[in-house]
């Protein structure tokens, strides 16, 4: 008896038990999957470089260890660079908390003198506060350097995976035409081909973006004069792997600091306008130029996935659900049961809602007109 011919009510018990039992395999088997996910999207990254190599000769072995080491090398040295960084900022951490309780201290007098509540009670609280926050700020920075390498300690086979996907991605293609019917062979390749391009040209873009984001936050951090400007812009740029909340939670980093650090109100203000700047920068110009909306998933439905990788695989799952759901989305729109699927997670049907320069025109154009209608009534 086919599911179709049951009730409905009890289709979508058997759904939602299907789904239960999904996500608590990807819970529990969380150590063993993600490294896996993150080896095939960081191949999918190194393929162009390995592909260039085999191009110009190189065996397909030699090629894949070149891009690999490479690729090491490269994150390596940034992790490095960021931690020296950090460690200057620690060693200037006594001063950072003195200048901070000034700060908090002129707060506070500010607001005693409107609302007559007892400054020196309000004072000691929140200085304990901040020195705790200091306090706890150090720690947790030590705790994510730890926890950074306990990742990498259970992430050790990455770059195995990612050489193991580079050196048989051939194999793999014909093994997954080996396995459909030949009818829908061509069908595959066509998928297998748009998967490739989309999460090439996504992962290649992403790491792009933040690299110039990274200049662009530092450099305009040191203009209005935050100190600590270039770890301070790192951190935020390094926050946009996470699509939508990366922007957000980047901008609050250097936005505390500088109100409790910096001696004057008006930084945070500078803050607050450079920041705006820069995301209209990146929404409308690095990544529509760069990732050229590779994936095309809604903001919808990457707000819920990126909630669901972080509740499911933490930072790992937060990074890597954007390309799983533009791979869902490729295979679900080449077959012809799965199109309401991809008409979901895509980014179509919202245009005549969506603020763009024709609807704007549009309603100016409107409004004009009523005005006009208004005028020659009186």
């Amino acid at each position: 008896m086919k599911v179709s011919s049951y009730p409905f009510p009890v289709r979508l018990l058997i759904f939602l038990l299907n789904m239960l039992l999904l996500f608590t395999a990807i819970i529990v088997a969380r150590d063993y999957l993600y490294p896996i996910v993150l080896g095939m999207l960081f191949a999918y990254l190194l393929f162009p470089i390995a592909n260039w190599l085999e191009k110009n000769h190189f065996p397909r072995i030699l090629a894949n260890l070149v891009s690999i080491i490479f690729g090491i090398i490269v994150i390596a040295s940034a992790l490095v660079f960021i931690y020296n960084q950090i460690e200057i900022l620690l060693q200037d951490l006594p001063q950072i908390k003195k200048q901070a309780s000034q700060n908090i201290g002129g707060i506070v007098s500010s607001v005693n003198d409107y609302l007559g509540l007892d400054e020196r009670e309000i004072r000691n609280l929140l200085s304990q506060r901040v020195n705790h926050l200091f306090d706890s700020s150090s720690d947790f920075i030590n705790n994510v350097f730890s926890a950074t390498t306990g990742t990498l300690v259970k992430a050790g086979l990455l770059p195995v995976y990612v050489f193991l996907f580079l050196y048989y991605r051939t194999k793999i293609a014909y093994f997954i035409l080996k396995v459909v019917p030949e009818k829908d062979k061509k069908l595959t390749i066509d998928i297998l081909r748009e998967i490739a391009d989309v999460t090439k040209k996504y992962m290649g873009g992403v790491f792009i973006v933040v690299l110039i984001l990274c200049i662009l936050n530092s450099t305009g951090l040191y203009i209005i004069g935050i100190k600590y400007a270039l770890i301070l812009g790192i951190i935020s740029a390094l926050f946009n792997f996470i699509p939508y909340f990366g922007t957000l939670l980047g901008g609050l980093v250097p936005l505390v600091f500088s109100f409790l650090v910096m001696p004057s109100p008006i930084y945070p203000l500078r803050v607050i306008f450079l920041f705006i700047i820069i995301q209209f920068l990146e929404n409308n110009i690095l990544t529509p130029n760069i990732t050229g909306g590779a994936v095309k998933i809604n903001p919808m439905v990457t707000i819920f996935g990126v909630v669901a990788g972080a509740l499911v695989w933490g930072l790992p799952g937060m990074f890597a659900i954007i390309p799983i759901l533009g791979m869902v989305k490729i295979i679900t729109s080449h077959l012809e049961d799965g199109k309401s699927y991809a008409f979901l997670l895509g980014t179509g049907g919202t245009s005549k809602h969506a603020i763009n320069r024709k609807n704007l025109m549009s309603v100016f154009k409107s409004l004009g007109f009523k005005n006009h209608e208004k005028n020659e009534n009186i």
